[in-house]
This record gives C-alpha cells, structure tokens and sequence, in this order.
C-alpha cells in the first residue's frame, strides 16, 4: 500500500489530490482518491486496511449504489414470499425517502457520519419521529442484506440512533390528541352502532392493532377464561398471515364488557359461506372486512356522531388511537412497563418507553414517597 499525491492541471491552474494505491485481499490492485492527505490515511488507516487484513473489503469501485441494492433486496423479497405489505412499506421508504437522498451513494462509502446527516435531511423535510425511525430501519436491513452478499464489507447504519428531540416531545401520546380522552371513549362505547359496538369495545380494552382485529377468529376467543389469543393478522388486501413479530403472538385479558359484548355479537355475527373463516369481526359474507371500510363508514362516522372532530369537522382519530387508549388505560392501572409491552404485543420495551414513557408516571406515589423520606429523615 502506498499513499501517493497527484498532480494535474486544468483551466483553473494546478490541482492536487491524494490516491491511495493498494491490493486487496484478492490481491487485486485498487485506487481511492482524497482531496487531503490526512484523509487518505484515516481511510486507510481507520476502515479499508482492517478491511483487507479481514478479508471483507469491498472497494466503492466493485460497490453498488444503495438504490442499486435496494433493487436487488426488493426482488429477494419477492422471491422470499414475503408479505405484501410488507414489500410495499419497503418499496415507499426506498422511493420516498432513501432513494432521492442517499440512492446514489455507494455503499462502500456510505459512513456512520452520513447516515446520520441522512436521518437530519428526513428531520428537517418535515418527517415525523416514528416515520424517521421506521426509514433508518428499512435502510439498516438492507444494508445487512448486501453485507451479506459481499456487496459492502460493514453495515454503516446499524450503530446509528435516533433520539427523541426537544422538537419531538410535544408528539408524545396524549389525550385528546393522539389518542381519545376517556369521556371520548364513553361516547364512542355509548353510541357504537350494535353491529360494531363488540369491535369498538374490544378495540378499546385489548389494544390489538386494526389487522388483528380484522384477522381474529373465534376459536382464538376463550370468554369463559376471558382471554383471547392473536395468533394471526389480516394484511390489507385481506390476506392472512402471522403477527407483526414473535411478540405479537400473545394472550389478551379480556374486561367484563368486552366479554359481554362478545359474548352477545357472536349470536348475530355472519358466516362465511362455503369457508372456514369463523372470523369474529368480517364483513357481511362473513369474510374479511376491509380496514377502508372500518374506518370510512363505521369509525369516522361514529365520531362525528359523537362531536369527536377537529376544526375542520371531520373525524379526530385513526383506528390506530384506540391502541394508544388502551395502553394509557393499563398504565393507569398500574401495569408495569413489561406487562404493557407483552399485552401490546410491542417488539422491544424500548418501543414502549419511545411511546408511553411519560405515561409510566405515578404522582401520588412519589409524593408519599417523599414523605417518608423526610419522615425518615427528621425522626432519625
């Protein structure tokens, strides 16, 4: 390996740069170039030397583009069988995000620092936290795909976080903003139309998400113990399939309502005809409802029967609140933080505390907490 300076001259007088000239571990000679010397050596140095020595480097020359190898890892996705929405979602945050700002980017060079200055570009575009979060993990498994293939020697984004900002802490989960109040629960409960009043309870007091609600079958409904069981999810083309992630397969304690209420709507649910479905919240055939019609012509609509609106008079909430409410409602209870994240169905107990952190506070019992210390102190 040498570090050598090149001299050349254009219309603008004479120009430098530094070439790092070396073999790689295929004994293949290759060339990178620096404007300074200084960071010719800190590549060399810091990344492509521990590279070669390992046997794992992969030159920017021999290296793809992350559009490049975003391309192959949709199509190995496909040829995986993975789920269709699946694909898309991975399909939207190359074509929306990470293509127009990093795509052109070789992968060899793509570095922690520019990962980084990546998640700033989608911070000051106007990207919300979760949509930022979501992104940069799309990007760290693709990136592991094509380390995997031999197409990048490290995988830059694994070490990369993101932190909540002072920007992003009015977004956490309150209610009457991203998520109803209790007196907005009631009135969804008190005005739920008897066909849909068990889906909207059971929403509410199982936190389960809109597909799994969608995919549940009776036979995964115990109401004499007053459990459910998710054990699998619709996508939104009705497709069944297994829960977002190993967590997501979990027992759900049931409230005395919500097994009233099932209880009752399974006398008068329909039946899918010429199938087994035995889903307990389909549609008129008895097959799978769809997520659109949940939300246009029974949710929306009760809210606006209910005043539950914004300025502009149309629905407040998504679907998605009530998941929100329900984990509000068992951290009120004083469920820990562990029992939330399983009942949930939550990943990681870093998702939890990213969402319902501020939620896990217990002002009465600081307060006698306090108390006994300054008890404890004064007597002692």
């Amino acid at each position: 390996m040498a570090i050598r300076k090149r001299v050349w001259w254009n219309a603008s007088g004479e120009q430098t740069a530094w070439v790092v000239d070396y073999k790689d571990q295929h004994g293949k000679r290759r060339l990178k170039t620096f404007k300074r010397k200084k960071e010719a050596d800190a590549w060399w140095s810091g990344q492509a030397g521990y590279e070669v020595a390992q046997g794992i480097h992969t030159a920017a020359s021999a290296s793809p583009t992350v559009a490049e190898a975003a391309d192959l890892w949709l199509d190995n996705s496909l040829a995986e069988g993975l789920e269709r929405s699946t694909i898309d979602q991975r399909r939207r945050h190359i074509d929306l995000h990470i293509n127009p700002l990093i795509g052109s980017v070789k992968l060899a060079d793509l570095s922690a620092p520019r990962v980084n200055a990546f998640v700033d570009q989608l911070r000051d575009a106007g990207r919300s936290l979760a949509m930022r979060r979501k992104v940069l993990s799309t990007l760290k498994t693709l990136v592991t795909f094509a380390q995997g293939r031999g197409l990048v020697a490290q995988n830059a984004a694994r070490s990369v976080r993101i932190k909540t900002s002072a920007r992003d802490e009015g977004r956490e989960m309150r209610p009457g903003t991203q998520m109803p109040t209790k007196a907005e629960l009631r009135a969804m409960i008190d005005n739920a139309p008897p066909r849909w009043r068990a889906f909207i309870v059971t929403a509410i007091f199982t936190g389960m998400r809109a597909s799994e609600l969608r995919g549940l079958r009776w036979e995964d409904v115990d109401l004499d113990a007053g459990v459910l069981t998710v054990r699998q999810r619709a996508d939104p083309w009705g497709d069944m399939g297994a829960p977002k992630s190993k967590a997501g397969r979990r027992d759900i304690p049931l409230a005395p309502m919500a097994i009233n209420a099932l209880r009752e709507w399974r006398l008068a649910c329909p039946k899918a005809k010429g199938g087994a479905l035995d889903l307990a919240f389909p549609n008129g055939s008895g097959r799978v409802e769809s997520h659109a019609n949940i939300r246009n012509r029974v949710f929306g609509p009760l809210q606006v029967a209910c005043g539950i609106t914004g300025p502009d008079g149309k629905p407040k909430y998504g679907l998605h609140a009530l998941r929100h409410a329900a984990a509000s409602l068992f951290i009120e209870q004083g469920w820990t933080p562990k029992k939330v994240q399983t009942v949930i169905g939550h990943a990681s107990i870093q998702m939890t505390f990213d969402l319902y952190g501020k939620l896990f506070v217990d002002t009465e019992s600081d307060r006698k907490a306090m108390e006994r210390l300054e008890a404890a102190l004064l007597v002692g």
